[in-house]
């Protein structure tokens, strides 16, 4: 099985791959879609959905992971977010991926052990399961821990599947 992880940006979109087998989780590719600044919206969510596109396109994954965005205090700002994060969904989306959607504490809970970890932990603990990996950046690594709460959660379910077929067959 081959997981995408996508931590949603507009600025920044955090990309990272994973390959999983079994117990086995290899690092495939990370890094970072970006958008300028000062180009329109419809300019950043487009140059933002082309990259992503090509990085899907390049590693063909089989499953997919986006973070969901949390609301705060800058209503603007969560609004931007939410439409980088609809970009975030369409291409795997589009791709014919069915995408899984964790809350911030949750990839963090999965990947790190605490729900309040910071960006550091976060990157020390992905480094630790991904040996040798070289993380494009903070964005990236959050990816790379989406990915891995995904197929974390993924072989949980199969385990799951596995043990009612057993009990009821």
């Amino acid at each position: 099985m081959r997981v995408m992880g996508i931590d949603p940006g507009l600025r920044q979109l955090g990309w990272g791959v994973i390959d999983v087998d079994g117990p086995r989780i290899r690092h495939v590719a990370n890094g970072l879609c970006r958008s300028e600044g000062t180009d329109p919206l419809s300019v950043r969510l487009l140059a933002l959905y082309r990259q992503l596109k090509a990085v899907l396109a390049e590693h063909a994954p089989t499953a997919a992971a986006v973070e969901q965005t949390f609301v705060n205090k800058d209503a603007v700002g969560t609004l931007k977010l939410g439409q980088a994060r609809g970009v975030a969904l369409l291409v795997p989306a589009e791709a014919g991926l069915t995408v899984g959607e964790y809350l911030p504490n949750a990839v963090k809970k999965a990947v790190v052990g605490v729900g309040h970890a910071d960006k550091r932990q976060i990157q020390h603990m992905v480094k630790l399961q991904l040996p040798g990996v070289r993380i494009a950046g903070p964005d990236a690594a959050d990816a790379l821990a989406i990915a891995l709460c995904h197929a974390h959660h993924l072989q949980s379910a199969g385990h799951l599947s596995a043990a009612l077929l057993r009990a009821g067959g």
